[in-house]
């Protein structure tokens, strides 16, 4: 209990909160629920997966980036403006990391002909190979971990989170 007989997670009586006694309405009981169970899972999906990348010598977001640039047909090319916005990133976050990747020989780094202010990253031969080689993990890992559920209750949840996600997304993101 804090001072004045309240626990420490009660709001001060007059504060805004509509989470005070929750539990006790089914509606909000579940979304929290929910919430609380896909954080786990996502957690989960990522501890297990790095635990499968590491005896192949590559990190989960060397990988993701990598995935980013095999996925832009035709010639796996993305701006730096274009992977930050994919994988939710800063700018100087993706500038370390597409620096990292440069020296493992993995992705070049131009400027676009077009706009001499932007910067175009390619996915190499040997990064493309180097993706290519890791992506059965996890895959394999996703899929353990997630058999759990048919594949029609799988699809079903996709669709479900496809649509939270949505409409998340579609609201007007924070600067980062």
């Amino acid at each position: 209990m804090s001072p004045g007989g309240r626990c420490a997670w009660q709001p001060v009586p007059g504060q805004a909160g509509r989470w005070h006694g929750s539990w006790q309405d089914p509606e909000i009981a579940e979304s929290k629920a929910l919430a609380y169970r896909v954080r786990r899972l996502a957690h989960r999906l990522e501890t297990d997966l790095k635990r499968e990348l590491a005896p192949h010598g590559i990190e989960l977001w060397e990988l993701e980036l990598l995935a980013c640039l095999l996925r832009a047909e035709p010639d796996h090319r993305l701006s730096a403006g274009t992977l930050l916005t994919q994988l939710q990133l800063t700018s100087g976050a993706i500038t370390n990391r597409v620096r990292r990747l440069e020296l493992n020989g993995w992705v070049t780094r131009d400027l676009d002909p077009d706009d001499r202010r932007s910067v175009l990253v390619t996915l190499t031969p040997a990064g493309k190979k180097r993706a290519l080689e890791v992506f059965s993990a996890k895959t394999d890992t996703w899929h353990a971990l997630l058999s759990a559920l048919p594949p029609a209750d799988q699809r079903r949840l996709n669709d479900d989170l496809r649509t939270v996600l949505l409409a998340l997304e579609g609201r007007a993101q924070p600067a980062l």
